[in-house]
């Protein structure tokens, strides 16, 4: 009976941590409003630019160094099965599409959770640890306005932006593989990369970019605002926000694929 009692307990806690992330995801939606430039407050809105800079500008070399790697392995991977039948000229498909459906958004997100998300969550945290989120609350301040909507804004402009300069870097380094092996020219690569890619691959990946970035954000503020204890508490919702958010996001990504896949738009 222990065995049902401990599955049962675990089934419970994982429903109420989803309940939880969907209230959280309700009061971050109202808030955003009051963040944003014009109609929000000037201090939110200045929080939200800085908060652009640190998820999207900072995190922009480490994207660009794994979407040409990835591109790269990609393109040899398929180039050593497709020389053996003389269709080189579909590793341009391969890649262009690779990218443009998956592997751009999922590469964004998982860089994002292991810079930003983790980040997200030993700020909140501390705040939790010093009592400032306390203090937030008896000022009358509403911590998810104050932390979590500049976070929130910030990741849902910036990680669909990364998302399409991984999707550049890693169809650039394609054609750095073809030019490598056949001398194709870059106009011509590109030309079939446009000829490969629909619209609706890049909206979908752009769909995607901004589940995930909703994933990474809440799941990362939340397992702050759950702390309880001292700076080790922090550093277990540290490492609990990475793995949450990265399993969260695969599974979304899965969700995703499989949807579009039934509904004949992939």
């Amino acid at each position: 009976m222990k065995v049902f009692e401990d599955i049962g307990g675990a089934v419970v806690q994982n429903f109420a941590y989803v309940g939880g992330l969907s209230q959280q995801f309700l009061s971050g939606v109202r808030a955003l409003p009051r963040v944003l430039p014009i109609i929000g407050k000037r201090g939110r809105w200045q929080a939200a630019i800085r908060q652009m800079a640190a998820i999207g500008v900072a995190a922009l070399p480490m994207i660009a160094i794994m979407a040409a790697s990835t591109g790269m392995i990609l393109a040899l991977q398929g180039a050593a099965e497709l020389r053996r039948f003389g269709a080189l000229r579909y590793v341009i498909d391969l890649v262009a599409v690779g990218f443009t459906r998956e592997l751009g958004p999922l590469l964004t997100a998982i860089v994002v959770s292991g810079r930003s998300g983790s980040a997200f969550s030993a700020e909140i945290g501390t705040m939790v640890v010093t009592s400032e989120i306390d203090a937030l609350r008896t000022m009358a301040l509403d911590p998810i306005e104050f932390v979590l909507a500049p976070k929130y804004l910030a990741a849902i402009v910036m990680v669909p932006c990364l998302t399409i300069m991984c999707n550049a870097f890693g169809i650039l380094s394609g054609a750095g593989f073809m030019y490598l092996s056949t001398k194709m020219a870059l106009g011509i690569y590109l030309k079939y990369v446009l000829d490969s890619i629909y619209l609706r691959d890049v909206l979908c990946g752009l769909l995607k970019s901004l589940a995930f970035a909703t994933i990474i954000v809440h799941v990362g503020c939340m397992e702050g605002f759950r702390v309880r204890g001292g700076p080790e508490a922090v550093g277990r919702s540290t490492t609990s926000a990475v793995v949450r958010s990265t399993f969260l996001v695969i599974s979304a990504d899965l969700f995703f694929t499989a949807f579009f896949y039934l509904a004949r738009l992939q």
